[in-house]
């Protein structure tokens, strides 16, 4: 069973309510039952943490280490500004995958280039509240393949 962390960062407690037209209406917390219900038939165990304070998120990626088998992140804003967030998950050395509802790329400039993206295993974007189940299952396969040369 491999044991991954899904974090998500600042604002996504307020999912359903934010901008809707962007996000969708699905609720962080109806997101989390989705994946978790998929996580199971994957027999992965999740583990789910959100914060708007990157020293929490940052602390939280640090306890990972050697307690998770890789990490599934939506980083939020922090995608384009924190290589805190970058350098943690350098840190721990850890497989993840970053995900995003809207597909960043057909935003606002700022929100095109990614700081953690380029240690990422990879980044699922612009499939609304599936970008998460897409993630997890890319994450999974690429645990598998680890496991598999190892």
């Amino acid at each position: 069973m491999y044991k991954v962390l899904l974090l998500n960062g600042p604002n996504l407690n307020m999912l359903g309510v934010r901008e809707p037209g962007v996000y969708g209406v699905d609720t962080l917390d109806s997101i989390i039952a989705k994946l978790q219900s998929k996580a199971e038939a994957l027999g992965v165990q999740l583990d789910c943490f959100q914060t708007n304070h990157e020293g929490a998120i940052i602390d939280r990626i640090h306890s990972a280490l050697g307690a998770a088998d890789g990490i599934l992140i939506n980083p939020g804003a922090w995608t384009h500004y924190s290589y805190a967030l970058h350098d943690a998950l350098g840190a721990v050395n850890l497989p993840f995958v970053e995900v995003h509802m809207s597909n960043i790329h057909k935003r606002e400039a700022f929100r095109h280039v990614s700081v953690t993206a380029p240690i990422a295993v990879g980044q699922i974007t612009g499939f609304g509240a599936y970008s998460y189940e897409l993630g997890l299952l890319a994450l999974v396969q690429h645990l598998q393949h680890l496991q598999s040369q190892g």
